[in-house]
């Protein structure tokens, strides 16, 4: 028996990944997505799509060190280089296309990052042991596929706990941008090769996603966003293993197992949110978002739903007048500064971000307190050890669990559930009757917690 730490790692060595039960099918790694390292910094890039973009040198530039040393740790920790990595990501990426869509194959070859229709067949041949006709054969076909669009499965690792994920998502939802209509929730993205929009909805263990994309050489970043957005490539096994071990913890995560992280499929536009949400209510930032939407956003085309603009690019915001805007001075203030630091690079809130030096940018601008830098940390950025002991909802839920609710004692308290404080507050968040803790519509859904395919 021999370990790897990578999927490529083993393709390298010559080894398949069993076709029944797919264990590769989930590309992110939690061990990775949980670290904040160059490494892992390196890893969540690749996974964004970066080297098929930029090329190994544009990783290193990203990163800040030279293509030779980013070579030599990525190397060292995985057992491949980035290109090998780079090379899975394409091959898984091409699989899910090919079983789950009816996209010709040609045209999943360049979708999924190949630089040509030989190397696609001779990657998918060597990865998976069978041609690309072979695998589609094997599925059965594609579902669905017309210029521009196509429907894929996303799968992942159970259990996963759906109205504490897609409540919060509808909750907060912001008009123009995002939708909820008949149990699929849709959205705008803005994307390296164009623009696009999502409708995601809930399966049979897995979530099914219906992309509309203005370039299909953006299909890989959208997958790879949209895993993010729903935090599927967690571990929840090994959440609620740690969670449990607090006794107070424990009998909310045997009721309510396989709680997730509610991101962003855009960090910066998130920390724009965030700001608006500063000492307000979910319904009153909505509003406000709602209208910086309609005169900022860039329109966008959504056949299949209401979805009508992508969120303000940090480029336009930075350049309003802050005292034009629907909010207090001092936050308007605070929404245009931070979004002068995101569109000038001072401030890297994107994938492969330093989380140390995102939280001492953000911290550095004024109008910006610890509330709006964890929650961008663990909403934007990731950081599954955010924590926000200050927020009005968590203290609430310590609150009925007889915790400390002051500052200090809940951040000497929490110690225990770390490194994964983030999916604490899920728990903590859930104990409220707010209405991110509720679904709406839904007629015909799943239950609350489904089993994962892998």
């Amino acid at each position: 028996m021999r370990f790897c730490a990578t999927a490529a790692a083993a393709q390298r060595e010559g080894f398949r990944a069993c076709k029944r039960c797919q264990p590769d099918a989930v590309p992110g790694s939690p061990r990775w997505n949980g670290r904040a390292d160059v490494v892992a910094r390196a890893v969540r890039l690749i996974g964004e799509g970066l080297v098929d973009r930029e090329g190994v040198p544009g990783l290193a530039s990203r990163l800040g060190y030279s293509v030779r040393q980013v070579e030599r740790l990525v190397q060292a920790e995985l057992g491949v280089g980035p290109l090998a990595l780079a090379r899975a990501q394409r091959a898984q990426t091409a699989r899910l296309l090919i079983e789950s869509s009816g996209m010709p194959l040609g045209e999943v070859a360049f979708a999924a990052g190949f630089a040509s229709v030989r190397s696609f067949n001779a990657t998918v041949a060597s990865v998976f042991g069978m041609t690309p006709g072979a695998l589609r054969e094997r599925a059965r076909g594609g579902v669905g596929y017309s210029p521009g669009r196509l429907l894929v499965r996303l799968p992942f690792r159970g259990p996963l706990h759906v109205e504490g994920l897609w409540g919060h998502l509808v909750a907060t939802a912001v008009p123009g941008v995002e939708e909820w209509s008949g149990g699929v929730l849709r959205r705008s993205l803005r994307l390296p090769f164009g623009t696009g929009v999502v409708g995601l909805r809930r399966g049979d263990g897995v979530v099914w996603c219906e992309l509309s994309l203005s370039d299909m050489r953006d299909v890989s970043a959208a997958i790879s966003r949209c895993r993010w957005l729903l935090d599927l490539d967690a571990d929840p096994v090994a959440v609620d293993e740690v969670l449990s071990h607090d006794e107070v913890l424990r009998p909310l995560v045997a009721a309510a197992g396989g709680r997730r992280v509610p991101r962003s499929v855009d960090p910066a536009e998130f920390v724009v949110r965030a700001v608006i949400g500063q000492q307000v209510s979910t319904a009153a930032a909505r509003t406000v978002a709602g209208r910086l939407v309609e005169e900022f956003g860039e329109p966008v085309v959504d056949v299949g739903g209401g979805v009508s603009r992508l969120f303000p690019s940090m480029e336009v915001l930075a350049g309003v007048d802050p005292a034009a805007l629907p909010m207090p001075g001092s936050r308007g203030r605070a929404l245009v500064a931070v979004a002068d630091a995101l569109a000038s690079g001072a401030v890297d809130v994107g994938v492969g971000s330093d989380w140390g030096a995102v939280r001492a940018g953000l911290s550095a601008v004024r109008g910006i307190g610890p509330w709006t830098v964890e929650m961008v940390m663990m909403r934007g950025v990731g950081d599954p050890d955010a924590f926000v002991p200050g927020d009005l909802w968590v203290r609430a839920g310590a609150e009925r669990l007889g915790l400390p609710t002051a500052v200090s004692g809940l951040v000497e308290w929490s110690s225990r559930w770390r490194p994964w404080r983030a999916y604490a507050v899920q728990h903590l968040w859930a104990l409220g009757d707010h209405e991110a803790n509720r679904l709406p519509d839904l007629s015909g859904s799943s239950p609350a917690v489904v089993e994962g395919s892998a």
